[in-house]
């Protein structure tokens, strides 16, 4: 009998132990499985701007092109007010999970400058998820203008200090930021004129009111095309592929300008590493699709689409480069 029970229980052992190893493997498969399996429900994108305008557009074709490869809806937020932040604050606070994300501009690297105080760190409250693409600003006059290069504005300006004026849609905006940046490197003083929005803004250029505006692509494209408005430079280090025949503000007298809009996908801090990775694939994927790339078009828009900490190194670049420009011109907002 003794001799009998002996393999009897080693058998059974032997069973157990297949048992829980055999579990240990679906366990960890069933683990692996849900992993991948994101999203298992629809992706929010804030935009932290109103509908219509030209964030909104590349937020809601990016995410069109993200829902096809994400399996998922990509719903669209706006949520405007206060220069972004408020949007922008809501992903901040929003479970990092992944499916919360904002598409952030040039406002996000500025707005550290010119607040005394976020409600949100913008150094650690975000996981950079994807750099989708930048656009030059386009430093447009009417026709009969004066100042057909950047030569003769910065000529004028330097004999008679204020007398060249130029309109932006806003204080502390790409267009505000352009000009300052235009006058701190090429020392001279010019008169800035801020507008509620780029369109009132544009109109006073094309009328006469105000000299020089820089522009987005989007904002300038069709008052160019018609003639309306004349394109004597573009802000990029390179020429823009939406302007070849327009020169850079750099090759045309002032080397170190540079200005770029951009557009970005952040998540709140602490999304998961391969979260974020599956959206950065997604989001790439979509802004390299033909119907993405056809529809930005007018935007003047150089994709990107490379990795997160490419972008995260991006935009702390931008936050050091402007807070001295901010603080040099002393801006506020």
């Amino acid at each position: 009998m003794h001799n009998f029970l002996i393999p009897t229980l080693s058998h059974t052992l032997k069973r157990g132990l297949c048992v829980a190893v055999a579990a240990g493997v679906a366990l960890g498969v069933g683990l692996s499985s849900a992993q991948a399996a994101f999203p298992e429900k629809p992706v929010r994108i804030v935009v932290p701007f109103a509908p219509g305008g030209g964030t909104d557009i590349i937020a809601r074709t990016l995410g069109h092109e993200m829902s096809l490869e994400l399996g998922q809806p990509v719903i669209i937020e706006n949520k405007p007010g206060a220069g972004t932040i408020i949007g922008t604050d809501s992903v901040a606070k929003s479970t990092p999970d992944g499916y919360s994300m904002v598409i952030s501009t040039f406002a996000h690297a500025v707005n550290p400058s010119l607040m005394a105080r976020l409600p949100y760190s913008t150094e650690n409250d975000f996981a950079p998820v994807i750099l989708v693409g930048r656009s030059p600003l386009v430093l447009v006059v009417r026709p009969d203008s004066p100042y057909q290069t950047v030569q003769d504005v910065l000529a004028a300006a330097a004999a008679d200090p204020g007398r060249v004026t130029f309109a932006s849609q806003g204080n502390a905006t790409s267009a505000h930021l352009a000009g300052e940046l235009f006058q701190h490197l090429g020392k001279v003083e010019l008169t800035h004129v801020p507008y509620r929005g780029a369109g009132p803004a544009l109109t006073d250029v094309i009328g006469g009111q105000v000299d020089i505006m820089f522009g987005t692509a989007a904002a300038v494209g069709s008052f160019v095309e018609s003639g309306t408005l004349k394109a004597i430079a573009v802000t990029t280090a390179e020429r823009a592929p939406v302007r070849p025949d327009v020169p850079t503000v750099a090759e045309s007298g002032l080397p170190e300008f540079m200005v770029e809009a951009w557009y970005g996908l952040y998540a709140p801090a602490g999304t998961p590493a391969e979260v974020i990775a599956r959206l950065n694939e997604a989001a790439a994927k979509a802004a390299k699709s033909e119907s993405f790339l056809k529809r930005v078009e007018p935007e003047g828009l150089i994709i990107s689409a490379g990795t997160p900490d490419e972008f995260g190194q991006y935009v702390e670049r931008e936050i050091e480069r402007w807070a001295e420009i901010i603080k040099a011109a002393n801006i506020t907002n």
